[in-house]
């Protein structure tokens, strides 16, 4: 490829929020790196939730917006500054700006991470954004005292996709982890990962149950993406100094709350981004090797479900919002 030479390129773009009719295929012109970017050809492109809020308007981005914050692909060019990556460097990445739906971009570089050779473009794309987010909250946002093999946590969602991962994670790690799910075939599929113990908590007080299985004791940590629903309930199952981390809001935002029903028990409370984790390309390795480790030994197993052409973005999304998709999905562009 010449240097400063721009190709087109096929890229997801969002014109105006609404439902997945506005997901249009454009072609956009991609150049060469400047310092401390990379230019990747994608091979697969993950597909999450998230994209659903940004492309409905619920999360506000400038406008035309592209979507997508993981994919996996090899490397074309690299910008000047840029002393981990080379050229042809299998490679894949979570990392915001938001531009993996397309067949190929130009991005910084301190996200990307060598991809291991027994790992494939698919499972690399799929496992990014929810693998990533499942070693912060299990491997660097601790209680007190820190995580030790017999502990007891709460993982809420946990048939969900970081949830799927967390549940195996926690396994290899010896944690009694206690998962909720709002179906019997959700519950199940959360024990086939790992969960010690799930509860449907359509059928039963989560709380209440986890009071059974910690014997009155309560969790170290509670992990908690729902947010607004459970945000009451997960505090009344911590044990004293115990962790409540939320780190996402299916459910809605937690409200203003006081300080004083932290004071019971003396607990934490933290609202934690993957995003700010990976501040650094250093810790962005770091991170990502853990990950590629748990993948590679199968402690942890990234099963990618769907599989969907680029141009059939519209009904990857009508298929996410209808939850029709389990595990992982992925776009090949």
């Amino acid at each position: 490829m010449e240097k400063n030479r721009s190709t087109f390129e096929r890229a997801v773009r969002v014109h105006a929020p609404g439902a997945a009719d506005v997901l249009q295929i454009d072609e956009i012109a991609v150049g060469w790196p400047g310092p401390g970017e990379v230019r990747i050809r994608h091979h697969a492109c993950g597909l999450n939730f998230i994209d659903v809020y940004f492309r409905s308007g619920l999360y506000p981005m400038d406008l035309p917006g592209r979507l997508g914050a993981e994919a996996a692909g090899v490397v074309e060019a690299v910008g000047d500054g840029v002393g981990h990556l080379r050229r042809g460097d299998r490679v894949a990445y979570a990392c915001l700006p938001p531009g993996a739906y397309s067949t190929a971009r130009v991005m910084p570089a301190k996200n990307v991470v060598r991809l291991p050779d027994e790992i494939d473009f698919e499972t690399g794309a799929a496992m990014m954004l929810k693998g990533l987010t499942a070693q912060y909250l299990l491997r660097r946002t601790l209680p007190q005292g820190g995580l030790q093999a017999g502990d007891f946590v709460l993982f809420h969602a946990a048939a969900g996709g970081v949830g799927l991962i967390a549940c195996q994670w926690a396994r290899a790690m010896g944690l009694e982890l206690i998962g909720t799910a709002g179906s019997a075939e959700k519950c199940e599929l959360a024990l086939a990962h790992g969960a010690a113990h799930a509860i449907n908590y359509r059928d039963d007080d989560f709380v209440e149950r986890v009071r059974e299985i910690t014997g009155g004791r309560g969790v170290k940590v509670v992990y908690d993406s729902v947010g607004k629903d459970t945000f009451a309930g997960s505090l009344a199952c911590l044990r004293p100094f115990g962790l409540l981390a939320v780190f996402g809001s299916s459910s809605g935002p937690v409200p203003p709350f006081s300080l004083q029903l932290l004071a019971a028990k003396s607990l934490h409370v933290t609202r934690p981004t993957l995003f700010t984790h990976l501040d650094s390309a250093e810790t962005t390795r770091e991170m990502a090797d853990e990950l590629f480790e748990m993948v590679g030994s199968g402690q942890v197993r990234i099963p990618v479900e769907r599989r969907y052409a680029l141009a059939d973005v519209a009904i990857a999304h009508r298929d996410l919002e209808a939850r029709l998709t389990t595990g992982c999905s992925v776009l090949i562009p």
